[in-house]
Formats: structure tokens, C-alpha cells, sequence
């Protein structure tokens, strides 16, 4: 009762829009990605739901996030609730992730559980923050190395390159980002 209506994202639309915006061929994509045309086609068309290592490397192709792509993936509700699913055990085998915000806001949370992609480099435009909820991370930000562990936070501005990875097999981190479509206004110049 009151919670937005539950049906599955459809990416499509936002993977054809961003890639038009960048002006791109679906050729170049598929190069890019690692991906098949006829894949991103139908991902596009919606006749094919990606993974989330395929949107990821969708995303890495498009110069943007998986993240983004389901954001714009949905249309925007002023009140939504997206329910954990009961049937998952909470230490689960493989790694996954899932999007905690839908639609197109100004802001963006994603729960990650399980491994990681240690050797992905991440940047935002926008700020974020890192909360470690179960287990522990190590983050490599800035030239140095943090090690986070439950109820611990990291706060990156925007900019900042760096790279995590969960330290033990139950891990559970959440991260909030500023969406980046927004502005930053920064109170300092960035040195």
C-alpha cells in the first residue's frame, strides 16, 4: 500500500539516448564494451535485459555509470519505495548490486554485497559517500589507502579518483552520490 508501483526497469531508452547524445555508432559501442551489436540492439530496444556487468561495461563505453543509466531508466516519483528482496540470504555467494533510488533525482544510492571490482577506477563529477553497513573495505583514494569497517563512512568530493574492494566475503557497502547531471557549487577552489 502506497509504495510505487514494482515493474522491472526498462534501460533501454536511456542506453539509446546517451549514446546519441555522445553521438556514437552502435559499432562503437560494441568495440568499446567488449559487447555484441545485435546485444546492444536489443538492450536498446528492450528485448534484452543486461547484467550488471554487461551494464556496467555499457556504462564504461557511454562515459557514464551503470547507475545513471538505471536513474534515467525510470521516471521520477515523488515518493517510491524499493523493497530488499526476503529471499535472498544475507550472505550471498556472488557478488551483486542494486540501485536503492529509481528514476531520475538529484540523488543517487546503490547497495553493493559481495566482491568488488578492485581494478576499476572510479571518478564522479559529484560528491559521495561511501557507508560500510556489514563487513570491511579497503579504498585506495588520493594516493593513500583507507580501511573501513562496519558503520564506518568515507565522504569522496567530486573528482576524486579511486578504487575499493571488500575486504571480507560478507560485505555490504552503500553508496549515496550527488546524481551527476547536477551542478556542484563549491564553497573553495579545488587545489
Amino acid at each position: 500500500m502506497g509504495d510505487h508501483k514494482e515493474q522491472p526497469l526498462r534501460v533501454g531508452a536511456a542506453v539509446r539516448r546517451r549514446r546519441r547524445a555522445l553521438e556514437l555508432t552502435l559499432a562503437v559501442v560494441a568495440e568499446r564494451s567488449g559487447l555484441s551489436v545485435p546485444f546492444l540492439s536489443q538492450v536498446e530496444n528492450d528485448r534484452a535485459r543486461p547484467s550488471t556487468s554487461s551494464l556496467e561495461k555499457v556504462a564504461d563505453a557511454l562515459r557514464t555509470t551503470a547507475v545513471e543509466l538505471l536513474a534515467a531508466a525510470d521516471p521520477a516519483c515523488s515518493v517510491d519505495v524499493v523493497r530488499g528482496d526476503d529471499t535472498e540470504p544475507l550472505s550471498l555467494p556472488q557478488p551483486r548490486s542494486r540501485s536503492l533510488v529509481r528514476g531520475h533525482h538529484q540523488m543517487h544510492a546503490s547497495e553493493f554485497t559481495g566482491e568488488h571490482d578492485a581494478g576499476r577506477e572510479l571518478q564522479y563529477r559529484n560528491d559521495q559517500l561511501m557507508y560500510v553497513a556489514d563487513g570491511a573495505v579497503e579504498v585506495e583514494a588520493e594516493g593513500r589507502a583507507y580501511r573501513l569497517g562496519r558503520g564506518d563512512t568515507l565522504y569522496l568530493t567530486g573528482g576524486v579518483r579511486h578504487r575499493w574492494r571488500a575486504a571480507e566475503s560478507d560485505t555490504r557497502v552503500l553508496v549515496v552520490a550527488v546524481a551527476e547531471h547536477i551542478e556542484a557549487v563549491r564553497d573553495r577552489p579545488r587545489r
